[in-house]
Order: structure tokens, then C-alpha cells, then sequence
């Protein structure tokens, strides 16, 4: 093993932090209707619990309504409460074997709570980038003690440690500065 193997690794372990980032921040509501929104919630269905995608299609209406389409006209209700349950401020309504959720506009109180929402959820993606690239580090510095690399080699190692993390931080606050400028759009 060598830097490069060590380094690419470790590009992949951030990419996949920041994937797990963009995930969490899709689910933080906007104002706009959006599939997302809905992707946490969990039905009680034929005696367990499951992601409402495994009982029901999820769609955009409108631009302020959902539409989910239950598969089983048997889990209308159970997936109603399931949606109304979830924290999320919906209200959602039965007609025949779908449900319409309508998405109500967000106060300003409400954005500014989802605005430190979105910064927590990105401060925490930064620790794993950091983390990744400690372990980076660590593996570098584990090499140049099994003398499979060279000092110089080590700082290179280095460095391109720091370059990765700096590039990832830049995409999350990238990511950040788009989600908050979603949610605070009225």
C-alpha cells in the first residue's frame, strides 16, 4: 500500500460522508413539496415497522402537495397517522387509496429553526470529513514507521490530506449556503 491507495481510500470515505450530508438535508422541509420530505417516515404495516416507500408510491402534485399512493387500501389509515406522527408539521388527507399532503408555507420561526437544523447537520458531516482525514493521516504515518514510504512521501501524504478535507469542507458549505437560501425563499 502506498499514499496514492491510502488517499483514494480516503476520498471515497468523504465522498460518501458528503452523499449521507446531501441525504440528510433533503429531508429538511423548504416550503416546496418534495419526495424527501417524506423518505424518514415509518409505517406500521403488517406487524412491523418500514419506510413509507415499501407501502406506497410518493409523489409531487403541486408545488405545495405530495400525493402518496398506497398500494394496500388496507394501509390508508395506518400510513395517514404515520405521516401525521412524524414530526413533520403535515396534515395529511385520506381520498379513497391515496393520501394528499399538503405542504403549509413555513413562518419565519420555523425556517430559522430549519436553517440551524441544516448548519448542525453540516458541522457534523465536517467532523466525519475530519475524522477521515485523521485516519488518513494516522495510515500515512503507519507506513512511514513499517518504512513502506518515505518521509517526503509522508508529508505529501499530508498535505494531500489537508487538500482533500479543505475541498470537501468547501462542497459542504457549499451545500449549506444552497439549502439555506431554499429555505429561507418565501
Amino acid at each position: 500500500m502506498n499514499v496514492k491507495d491510502v488517499s483514494q481510500k480516503s476520498e471515497q470515505k468523504m465522498k460518501k460522508a458528503i452523499e449521507a450530508f446531501q441525504h440528510e438535508i433533503a429531508s429538511i422541509r423548504t416550503g416546496k413539496a418534495t419526495t424527501a420530505l417524506l423518505d424518514r417516515v415509518k409505517v406500521e404495516a403488517y406487524g412491523q415497522t418500514m419506510p413509507l416507500r415499501q407501502v406506497g408510491n410518493v409523489g409531487v402534485s403541486d408545488i405545495h402537495t405530495l400525493l402518496v399512493q398506497v398500494w394496500d387500501k388496507s394501509m390508508v389509515a395506518a400510513t395517514e397517522k404515520a405521516i401525521r406522527d412524524a414530526n413533520l408539521g403535515l396534515n395529511p388527507a385520506a381520498e379513497g387509496q391515496s393520501i394528499r399532503v399538503s405542504i403549509p408555507p413555513l413562518t419565519e420561526e420555523r425556517r430559522k429553526e430549519f436553517v440551524k437544523l441544516t448548519r448542525k447537520f453540516g458541522e457534523d458531516s465536517k467532523v466525519s470529513l475530519r475524522n477521515h482525514r485523521r485516519d488518513m493521516i494516522q495510515e500515512i504515518e503507519k507506513l512511514e514507521k513499517e518504512k513502506a514510504i518515505s518521509e517526503d512521501d509522508r508529508n505529501r501524504g499530508k498535505k494531500d490530506a489537508d487538500d482533500l478535507l479543505h475541498r470537501f469542507e468547501k462542497q459542504v458549505n457549499e451545500l449549506i449556503a444552497q439549502k439555506e437560501k431554499e429555505i429561507m425563499e418565501v
